[in-house]
């Protein structure tokens, strides 16, 4: 939130809808994530992504990192479109280790 209300561009994509849909429950809940995903443009993958994907995907294992496929495409497109990632997930700590993947500082809670 701290994000939109400051004016900076926040993008999704699908990947991220499917996901969320996939994890909730309920007409409700289902509504309320197309709805207010919907006010974000999203950043749509296409074949050179998918390629450099797979590459990214095979650096990371030749480095003893295991990232799943899904993982690597998001890593990939904000690698690409020069964004940062907000996530939760530590999997993606890992990538950027290996690449040129930058997290948003903005969701660690200042402790």
């Amino acid at each position: 939130m701290r994000a939109l209300d400051a004016g900076e561009r926040v993008v999704t994509t699908g990947l991220v809808l499917q996901e969320l849909l996939q994890g909730f429950y309920g007409p409700k809940a289902h509504e309320q994530i197309v709805d207010r995903l919907s006010a974000l443009p999203f950043v749509v993958p296409d074949r050179e992504d998918h390629i450099a994907a797979a590459a990214l995907r095979n650096q990371c294992r030749k480095r003893g990192v295991q990232i799943e496929t899904i993982d690597a495409l998001l890593a990939q497109l904000c690698i690409r479109h020069d964004l940062e990632l907000l996530t939760t997930d530590d999997d993606f700590s890992q990538i950027a280790r290996h690449a040129d993947l930058r997290l948003w500082q903005g969701a660690v809670p200042n402790g």
